[in-house]
């Protein structure tokens, strides 16, 4: 485990951003991205009849649709124990391989780190 205190000061920003879009919104996951302007895009869990998506895929929807060319680090906020690999194969098709993903808890402890690629 790592204290999201290890983390730069822009990766911290994003593990802070997910982890209060999951307090605000009340769902199950907080996602954000960066992108390679350092926009960040935000999400939470979509839930409905018709379509659902995880918080990151919807962070990395959200950011192309703004139409950001690469990803630099994205975070996710969940109770998982391990990221969904279509959430990794999302931030890969978008931010190439080495892109860090990073896991943490409601708590903001970062738990773990996949590099997409």
């Amino acid at each position: 485990m790592t204290d999201s205190t290890d983390l730069g000061a822009e990766d911290r920003k994003i593990v802070t951003l997910a982890r209060s879009a999951r307090a605000r919104n009340g769902v199950p996951e907080g996602a954000a991205v960066r992108d390679e302007t350092g926009r960040t895009y935000v999400a939470g869990t979509v839930a409905l009849d018709s379509l659902k998506l995880s918080a990151l895929r919807t962070a990395v929807a959200m950011a192309v649709a703004s139409g950001a060319q690469s990803l630099e680090a994205a975070a996710v906020v969940s109770a998982a124990d391990a990221l969904d690999e279509a959430d990794i194969a999302a931030v890969r098709d978008l931010g190439g391989s080495g892109t860090p993903v990073f896991l943490a808890g409601a708590d903001g402890t970062v738990r773990a780190t996949v590099e997409a690629g």
